[in-house]
């Protein structure tokens, strides 16, 4: 599996020849986003900063799209999305967060992730996580010490933070007690998962 940062929320995961795109942005955004083609774009909120289908839909790929609640089961990726509730540019509005399972690894993406209080339905699902997408920036989303707070209680092998600048990822690290250097993509396998416990990936946004 090789996880790609596109800055924001936007990633790219690819196993083999399928590629899952998570927040791309869109081209409707102010932000810089980039323009792949996907098999699946997962949107955790409604707004064009998260659910840039149209920059994933690219040659012969036109994505599946998975943007609410639910399961789903494409292509043996299986994907389950949790409501909370969540605020961005100044509106309060609807995050879905995600547990995303494939390769024998399960990733969970937080997306727009406003409060650390989650259901006990949802907490329920986020048990045994291997990858987390943890936002942390403050303002609208969680701050450091609220991502650190919540990643340490969900206890996943490997953290990747997202929606930062410098000053919160710095922030981010304190809390965690870590100082790894940014890496432009992260290649990893079931095993490399194995006895890690809360080992933080940070990915440089590629341009």
């Amino acid at each position: 599996m090789i996880i790609t940062y596109y800055g924001k929320q936007f990633f790219k995961v690819q196993f083999g020849d399928t590629v899952i795109a998570l927040n791309p942005i869109g081209k409707d955004s102010k932000l810089k986003g980039a323009r792949f083609g996907a098999d699946i774009a997962v949107v955790s909120l409604h707004h064009p900063d998260f659910s840039g289908i149209d920059a994933v839909t690219y040659g012969d790929k036109k994505p599946f799209a998975v943007t609410g609640p639910g399961e789903y089961e494409i292509g043996g990726v299986l994907i389950r999305g949790f409501l909370t509730p969540s605020q961005y540019d100044k509106e309060q509005r609807l995050n879905t967060v995600y547990v995303v399972e494939l390769e024998g690894i399960k990733l969970c993406f937080l997306g727009q992730l406003h409060t650390p209080e989650l259901s006990e339905k949802t907490r329920e699902a986020l048990d045994g996580i291997d990858i987390l997408f943890v936002p942390v920036g403050g303002g609208e989303t969680l701050n450091p010490a609220e991502a650190h707070k919540l990643a340490t209680k969900m206890e996943p092998h490997s953290i990747i933070p997202m929606d930062y600048d410098d000053t919160s990822l710095k922030e981010f690290l304190k809390e965690a007690g870590k100082s790894p250097k940014p890496e432009e993509k992260l290649t990893i396998k079931k095993k490399d998962l194995e006895g890690k416990g809360g080992e933080v990936t940070v990915l440089a946004a590629q341009s």
